[in-house]
């Protein structure tokens, strides 16, 4: 039963991610190019998306526990590190490359565009290096 919520929570994020126009890589990229033909629509679904972020989570942290969940799964960490500098550079890199970060990328398959299988691909596979690069450096840390 807990599927249910999760899918439609899934299905409504990809709904919007597609209106907004975060699937359409030439948009994306058209945001990212400040120095060109900048085109400033994403900053609004990006402000708005932060702006209910702002307003909503102070409410919801008042609660004793999520509708469903036991607890608030929220990040321990606050300190700036190696790690977090080199994957938000990755992410930044690919994002400007390609014009997708990974959940428009998932969402874009229902468009059956054989570059979002490409992009798709190299991410998974980015994933499972970094996990076994993990894997590799807690080792020598040991």
């Amino acid at each position: 039963m807990k599927q249910w919520p999760a899918l439609i929570t899934g299905l409504l994020f990809g709904a919007g991610l597609a209106l907004s126009g975060m699937t359409d890589t030439r948009k994306v990229l058209g945001f990212l190019d400040i120095a060109g033909n900048w085109d400033p629509d994403l900053l609004f679904v990006m402000g708005g998306a932060v702006l209910v972020t702002l307003g909503a989570t102070p409410f919801i942290l008042r609660w004793s526990s999520p509708l469903l969940a036991a607890a608030f799964s929220l990040p321990l960490e606050r300190t700036i590190d190696r790690r977090l500098i080199t994957g938000a550079t990755l992410f930044g890199i690919g994002w400007g490359l390609w014009g997708y970060c990974p959940g428009p990328a998932l969402t874009s398959i229902a468009y059956g565009s054989a570059s979002t299988w490409v992009f798709i691909s190299c991410m998974l596979g980015g994933m499972w290096l970094a996990g076994r690069l993990k894997v590799t450096v807690s080792r020598l840390d040991d």
